[in-house]
């Protein structure tokens, strides 16, 4: 999502746009259209909703999920540089000694 020129909305934003595809009936697209975003985002929007409320696809992400899944993957990388900074400094220490 590098790209400058994609639009940020705020989640109540997101929320206020899936509520109205709820509350009224009419489609992403005709919603998407009225608010001025694009229906693929507001698609998303709407898909991931559904699942925050258990109604998605089985095997979709909750959004809690998803956060918790970006901090593990975060974390594993922590621990994976850490770990080869140990790697390095006991084979540094292993030479020293060896001297």
């Amino acid at each position: 999502m590098g790209n400058k020129y994609t639009k940020r909305y705020t989640s109540e934003c997101r929320r206020d746009a899936v509520a109205l595809v709820d509350s009224t009936g009419r489609t992403v697209t005709e919603v998407a259209r009225e608010l001025g975003v694009s229906p693929e985002s507001l698609r998303g929007w709407y898909r991931q909703a559904k699942t925050d409320r258990g109604e998605g696809r089985h095997g979709d992400l909750t959004s809690a999920e998803r956060e918790e899944l970006r901090r593990l993957r975060k974390l594993a990388a922590e621990q994976a540089e850490t770990i080869e900074v140990l790697r390095k400094v006991t084979v540094f220490f292993a030479r020293e000694s060896d001297r």
